[in-house]
């Protein structure tokens, strides 16, 4: 019977080999095998060597001793003696021949020809030349001084032992290092596993979030490990979504009621008119639809500054420009569209690299925000120092609680809810005001004002700063506005 695999059965389990856990687990085989195998080869090598090195002076103590003990007058049998792994031959170096050899020499002629003091590695012939024994052997030769001249003890010593050493510790590395690495590549499997089994629900979780619930969090492992902190980090992100999500949601409908009020207003009178033609006035409704027409135009223009300030697409024409002559040339409007007292006595000079056409939008708003709450007088000044120009708008109004100073930067924000929306203004004129004044790297505060209302305060580089420190560019996507309390 065929059995059907589950579509993505694989990849849930993390069996394939695009899995973490699976590349993981071959490379810590791989790397585990390659230093076991480095290891155990050097291992083998030294053993050798150190096993090679134990026979050579074995070998050459025994020389020695038969060097030093050696006559050819009496020659004592038990001194050239010896055990079948080890062979003792005396040359005379005179006469070129072998003057004795131990018993267990099968042939009669020198086995090596080595001067005192040298070392070789003698491998028997097929016929051998030791009894019984047909191993290499490490042969070495020391001086020795006899009546009949100058003579040379050589002694052999078979390797055989260094050689089954080596083969059965290779042979225990052979069997033991495949085991070894099935034994990491099991645990590797099963800890890095369970390390991934919180990522992998993660993903799950995230899997099923959708702009419908952007509410839902991805669990999170205890620990401060980098998985908690992803944990931690994704449901940051999360939260920052569904609050986006939210403000969306609310300034389009903020935008859509602010629209549907003038165009209502509109249609209202324009019905009216089409009703009662004989009561209605052209010139009344003109003067309606063009004062509704002209606070649908400011607000469309409001959104459209807006929406480029939130693409990141809000683009500044830097040049110097002197603050100073835009404030009095608002001051001045402000006199002749208000009963307010306008002061300006405290306008000095101050220059600042920026784009004038938003810098007297931002100023507008500012101006207008104080006209708006002020009970008789309005207070601008401007000043310059420290590399900075500062512009203040006071007015003698309610002024704006502290626990609101943030709020009202926000967009569609009505501290006073009740108010006629005329009057109140769309609720976007200080959500401007903070844009410009980011995209222009200033900072945005509100305070009391020493004649009792509300006192907005932007302080800008002044243009020799902002020369020094490049030009401001426009205000990227998501970048915090640049504001504080006073």
């Amino acid at each position: 019977m065929k059995v059907e695999e589950v579509p993505g059965s694989k990849e849930r389990s993390g069996m394939h080999w695009e899995s973490v856990r699976v590349r993981t687990t071959a490379l810590a085989v791989v790397v585990v095998g390659a230093a076991l195998i480095v290891a155990g080869v050097t291992m083998v090598v030294l053993l050798r060597l150190q096993l090679t090195a134990d026979i050579e002076l074995a070998a050459l103590r025994r020389a020695q001793e038969v060097a030093a003990q050696y006559s050819p007058a009496r020659n004592p049998p038990e001194l050239l003696t010896v055990s079948d792994d080890v062979f003792i031959q005396v040359v005379d170096v005179q006469r070129g021949v072998v003057a004795a050899s131990s018993p267990n020499v099968v042939v009669s002629k020198a086995i090596v020809e080595l001067k005192a003091g040298d070392e070789a590695e003698v491998i028997p012939d097929i016929t051998g030349f030791v009894k019984e024994e047909d191993g290499p052997f490490l042969a070495v030769a020391v001086a020795a001084a006899t009546p009949s001249g100058n003579s040379k003890v050589i002694v052999g010593k078979t390797l055989e032992p260094v050689d089954e050493t080596v083969r059965a510790v290779t042979a225990l590395l052979l069997g033991g290092i495949p085991l070894l690495l099935l034994v990491v590549g099991s645990v590797s499997m099963r800890v890095v596993g369970r390390s991934l089994a919180p990522v992998e629900a993660i993903r799950d979780e995230v899997e099923k979030i959708s702009s419908r619930d952007l509410h839902r969090r991805v669990p999170q492992p205890s620990g401060g490990d980098e998985i908690s902190r992803l944990a931690t980090t994704m449901n940051g992100m999360l939260a920052r979504l569904e609050n986006s999500q939210a403000r969306q949601r609310r300034f389009v409908s903020d935008a859509s009621h602010e629209l549907r009020s003038p165009v209502a207003t509109i249609r209202q009178h324009a019905e009216v008119a089409l009703a009662h033609p004989e009561t209605s006035k052209l010139e009344e409704l003109a003067d309606i639809v063009l004062l509704e027409n002209a606070r649908l135009q400011r607000l469309v223009e409001d959104l459209l500054l807006l929406s480029h300030v939130d693409e990141g697409t809000l683009q500044l024409r830097t040049q110097a420009v002197d603050v100073d002559d835009l404030v009095f040339e608002e001051a001045k409007r402000l006199r002749a569209t208000t009963v307010l007292r306008v002061r300006t006595s405290r306008v000095s000079a101050g220059r600042v690299s920026g784009d004038r056409e938003q810098l007297n939008r931002l100023i507008r708003n500012l101006s207008n925000n104080a006209a708006r709450h002020a009970r008789g007088t309005v207070e601008f000044s401007l000043r310059d120092g420290d590399g900075a120009v500062v512009l203040t708008v006071d007015d003698d109004g309610r002024g704006v609680a502290p626990s609101e100073r943030e709020r009202v930067f926000e967009r569609f924000v009505r501290l006073e809810e009740g108010r006629d929306r005329e009057s109140g203004g769309t609720g976007l004129g200080l959500a401007i005001v903070a844009e410009i004044a980011t995209a222009h790297e200033a900072v945005i505060a509100v305070a009391d004002s020493p004649m009792g209302g509300a006192r907005f305060e932007v302080r800008f580089h002044s243009a020799d700063q902002a020369d020094a420190l490049g030009r401001p560019p426009a205000r990227r996507p998501n970048q915090p506005s640049y504001r504080t309390r006073l």
